[in-house]
C-alpha cells in the first residue's frame, strides 16, 4: 500500500514539473522575448495555469498525512524558501491577473509584467533549493544547540542547493520553450522559440552537471551513487537516445509529439534522481535519515489515505484531462490545421 501511495507521490511531483513547472517557464521565457513573446505566452499559459498547482497540493497532502516527519522537517527547517516559493505564486498569479484581465491598459502593467517576470524566475530557482536542501544533508535532527543560520539558513543557502536551484530553472524554462514551439503561428516566431529551446537544453546539461561536482565540494558522493544505481543508469540512458528523435521532432513541429517526447525525458530524469536515493526521503546531518518507511504514519491513517486518493484520483484526472481538452488540445489542433 505504501508503495502505491509514493508512486500517487511521485506522479502528482512529475504532473507539477511538467504543467506547473512549464507555466513558470513561460514567465522565464518572456524574459528573453520580451514583448515579441507576451501575447503567444499570455495566450498558451490563461486557460490554463491555475489549475496546475493542484498537483503540488496533492503532493502537500500527501506528506501532511502519509509522512508527518518528512513534512514537519520540511516546513520546520525550510520554512523560509517555502515563504519565498509561496510568496512568488502569490506574486505571480496576481500579477498575470491583472496584466491579460484588466481591460484598462496603462503603465501599470509595466509593473505587472516586471512582477510576472521575477517570480517566475525565482520561484523555480527557490523550489530547487528546497530540494538541495532535502539531498545535501544539512537538515539538523533536532532544535538544539545550534544558531538560526545554522538551523534554519545553511541547510538551503549554499552552492549545492544554488545550483540545483538553477537546474530547477533552467529545467522549467526548457519545457516551457517546447511547449510554446507549438502555440506560434509564424514561422519566424517558432524559429525563435526553437533556438531559445536549444539554449535552455545546453543550460540544463551543464547546471545538471555543475549539481554533480558542486556535491563533491561538500562531501556528498552523488557520482558514485549514480554508477550503483541500474534504474538510474538505464534512465540516463534513455533519456540521452531520445534527445535525436525529441530535436527532430521539434524541428519539424510535430507538437503532440515533441511534448510527448519532452516528458518522457524529464520523466527519466525524476526517476533516475530518485533511484539513486531511494528510500531516503530527507538526508539529515545526524545520518538518521528520514524514509518512506521510517516517517509513514499509522497504518490506520495509510489506509485511509490510500482510500482518499483512489477517490481524489478519479476525480482529478479525469477533471485535468477534460480542462485541458477544451482549452488546449483543441486549440493546439486548430493551430496545425492552420499550418
Amino acid at each position: 500500500m505504501i508503495e502505491i501511495i509514493i508512486i500517487v507521490l511521485g506522479i502528482s511531483l512529475l504532473l507539477y514539473v511538467l504543467l506547473g513547472g512549464a507555466d513558470f517557464g513561460a514567465g522565464i521565457i518572456e524574459t528573453v522575448t520580451g514583448k515579441r513573446g507576451v501575447d503567444i505566452i499570455s495566450k498558451a499559459i490563461a486557460p490554463v495555469w491555475e489549475a496546475n498547482h493542484v498537483w503540488v497540493i496533492l503532493a502537500v497532502v500527501i506528506l501532511f498525512n502519509g509522512f508527518p516527519t518528512v513534512y514537519t522537517s520540511i516546513s520546520t527547517y525550510l520554512h523560509i524558501p517555502i515563504l519565498l516559493v509561496l510568496l512568488g505564486i502569490v506574486l505571480r498569479g496576481s500579477a498575470f491577473t491583472f496584466r491579460y484581465y484588466d481591460v484598462v491598459k496603462d503603465r501599470s502593467h509595466n509593473y505587472y509584467t516586471m512582477f510576472f517576470r521575477v517570480s517566475s524566475i525565482l520561484t523555480p530557482l527557490f523550489y530547487g533549493m528546497i530540494l538541495g536542501a532535502i539531498m545535501l544533508g544539512r537538515i539538523p535532527g533536532e532544535l538544539v544547540g545550534d544558531s538560526f543560520y545554522d538551523v534554519f539558513m545553511a541547510p538551503w543557502l549554499n552552492w549545492f542547493s544554488f545550483f540545483t536551484g538553477l537546474f530547477v530553472t533552467f529545467l522549467f524554462g526548457w519545457l516551457a520553450a517546447v511547449y510554446l514551439v507549438g502555440e506560434t503561428q509564424s514561422d519566424e516566431d517558432t524559429k525563435v522559440f526553437i533556438r531559445i529551446a536549444g539554449i535552455f537544453y545546453l543550460l540544463l546539461i551543464i547546471s545538471g552537471l555543475a549539481v554533480f561536482l558542486v556535491a563533491e565540494l561538500y562531501n556528498v558522493h552523488f557520482f558514485n551513487d549514480f554508477l550503483k544505481s541500474p534504474v538510474s543508469i538505464a534512465c540516463v540512458i534513455g533519456a540521452t537516445v531520445i534527445v535525436p528523435f525529441l530535436w527532430t521532432a521539434i524541428k519539424k513541429r510535430k507538437i503532440m509529439l515533441s511534448r510527448l517526447l519532452t516528458g518522457v525525458q524529464t520523466a527519466l530524469i525524476i526517476i533516475g534522481w530518485y533511484a539513486i536515493q531511494f528510500p531516503v526521503m530527507i538526508y539529515v546531518s545526524n545520518q538518521e535519515h528520514l524514509t518512506i518507511y521510517n516517517s509513514r504514519a499509522p497504518e490506520s491513517t495509510m489506509v485511509m489515505l490510500f482510500w482518499a486518493l483512489l477517490v481524489g484520483v478519479m476525480i482529478i484526472f479525469p477533471s485535468i484531462w477534460y480542462l485541458m481538452k477544451v482549452f488546449k488540445f483543441n486549440d493546439t489542433t486548430s493551430l496545425v490545421s492552420k499550418k
